[in-house]
């Protein structure tokens, strides 16, 4: 694949994960905030949820840029901890805090903890930027 098609299917991918978090957060704002916690965990949990999908499309486009194609069907964390091991263990941490924050605490629990959910974000946008156009 040539740095051409890499930059193309980046912006394309990097610009559809930014776009699920803003998302995201636009839905987080409906579940109101008090102090420290938020208020409507449908909400919370809704945008967890969108977040994780956005990191989801973050992984898989990062996994493409580097040669290995997208399997059928739904994957699991193990797929991506094991992709991801072959090929670059340092970001394994931050997809496990993804996925515990965002998929289990937020959109599982629905944690309303919005220093734990603003972690989640933090990590769902550290992977995301793995896949950041340069002329970004």
């Amino acid at each position: 694949m040539s740095i051409d098609e890499q930059e193309a299917i980046k912006k394309k991918h990097y610009s559809e994960a930014i776009r699920y978090m803003e998302n995201a957060k636009e839905t987080l704002q409906k579940a109101g905030k008090e102090d420290k916690y938020y208020l409507d965990r449908k909400y919370v949990r809704t945008a967890c949820g969108t977040a994780y999908n956005g990191v989801l499309i973050a992984l898989d486009t990062y996994l493409l840029l580097k040669g290995i194609k997208k399997t059928k069907g739904r994957k699991s964390i193990e797929y991506y901890q094991e992709q991801f091991g072959k090929i670059d263990k340092k970001i394994i941490k931050h997809i496990n805090c993804a996925y515990e924050i965002l998929h289990l605490f937020g959109y599982y629990d629905g944690t309303l903890s919005a220093t734990v959910v603003k972690e989640g974000f933090d990590e769902a946008y550290e992977l995301i930027n793995q896949i950041k156009p340069d002329s970004n």
